[in-house]
């Protein structure tokens, strides 16, 4: 058995300290230090946070990888990658490229997932397929060329690797397909580069859609008399994508999103093959995009993705909200992971997968541990 100890512990509920936590391959539970057995291996950890491991839903890519080249190598390589900005799993995201290279993309995801549990990077937990199922007005940094009407049966059939699939609801045959999707596999359906009302929002919802694409981003937004998919994004209890670089969403309503959704708050990325790069022309689905700063941006200035990483995010959210760390924490890992259906992952409850963090007071990463294994310092 293995033991942290000396760390304030984040918790789902509270922040801890003056205890350590136990773990093997699992969480064992929190004790009182006095209480830490005779045989433990310690590490001592004063001065630093004790985390549950971030889990990375909305993610296309880092260090000049993306998920939609379907290439092995770069999706080790963005493993590694994200697992040293605290991300312990992740769902690699394709998004409206060929059905060819979707499917390309999601095989080898498959052929990798064994070789994740054990290799020194982030699990890959899955994918979230993001497109071809959207509106074209909504399409955002999107190839209108590659878009097509939902397909239940398709995503149905690759439900073993798909965890998470963005549909268009108001789209042809939207609401049908949402209603085949989510009673007949485990993937979760959510609204995103969409032209819906509320109303057509609300029905997704009532349909079996459980989550909303990056609020704000690519969708009819809030108005008073038309309160659009951020309003039903806000008013329902749907978890909520959120883009936290402070580019994508101004950083005034972080508090506002925070106090409507809770725990139904979802920090991702939605990073690019260009994060973790310097600025300069890159790509996102065959397009080029071009980095400057945080700004990540088709040549006509369309926003295309970003190149946030998601202890930046928890980062951004503690500096510009008075939120308790514990719950925005959760908003990077619990929530994310009972949003995508990863039960055994997300927060240091007993019994859980030991995907521990230990990081500074500035969330900076010094440890990733992975299945109660050392993966990465600092």
């Amino acid at each position: 058995m293995k033991c942290i100890k000396g760390a304030k512990i984040i918790l789902p509920h509270s922040i801890e300290e003056g205890k350590a936590l136990l773990f093997d391959e699992k969480i064992v539970g929190v004790v009182e230090e006095k209480d830490i057995p005779a045989d433990a291996e310690i590490i001592s950890a004063e001065g630093s946070y004790v985390a549950p491991g971030l889990v990375d839903v909305h993610i296309h890519g880092y260090l000049n990888e993306d998920a939609s080249d379907g290439n092995a190598e770069g999706i080790r390589k963005m493993a590694e990658g994200v697992m040293k900005n605290g991300v312990t799993a992740f769902l690699p995201t394709t998004m409206t490229v060929s059905m060819t290279e979707i499917e390309k993309a999601l095989d080898v995801v498959r052929s990798l997932q064994e070789e994740s549990k054990t290799w020194k990077g982030a699990y890959l937990a899955g994918v979230n397929s993001e497109g071809p199922f959207i509106n074209e007005s909504k399409k955002g940094a999107q190839a209108a060329e590659h878009i097509k009407k939902p397909d239940a049966d398709w995503v149905i059939k690759n439900s073993d690797i798909i965890k998470i699939c963005t549909i268009a609801p108001e789209t042809e045959g939207g609401y049908e397909a949402i209603k085949k999707i989510t009673t007949e596999s485990s993937v979760k359906v959510s609204v995103g580069h969409t032209d819906a009302t509320f109303e057509e929002a609300m029905k997704a919802f009532d349909c079996g859609a459980t989550q909303v694409t990056h609020l704000f981003n690519a969708q009819t937004p809030l108005h008073h008399r038309k309160p659009g998919v951020v309003g039903a994004g806000l008013a329902s209890d749907a978890y909520t994508e959120l883009i936290a670089d402070t580019f994508h969403v101004n950083k005034g309503l972080f508090s506002l999103v925070a106090k409507c959704k809770k725990d139904k708050l979802i920090l991702i990325t939605d990073c690019t093959r260009a994060g973790g790069m310097p600025d300069g022309e890159y790509s996102l689905g065959g397009q080029p995009i071009f980095l400057k700063g945080i700004q990540c941006l088709l040549a006509d200035g369309t926003i295309a993705g970003s190149v946030l990483r998601l202890n930046e995010a928890v980062k951004n959210f503690r500096d510009n909200t008075d939120m308790p760390l514990y719950e925005i924490v959760a908003a990077a890992s619990l929530n994310p992971a009972k949003a995508a259906g990863l039960d055994s992952k997300g927060s240091l409850e007993e019994g859980k997968d030991a995907d521990i963090i230990i990081t500074d007071m500035n969330f900076d990463i010094k440890k990733t541990i992975i299945g109660g294994e050392i993966r990465y310092e600092a």
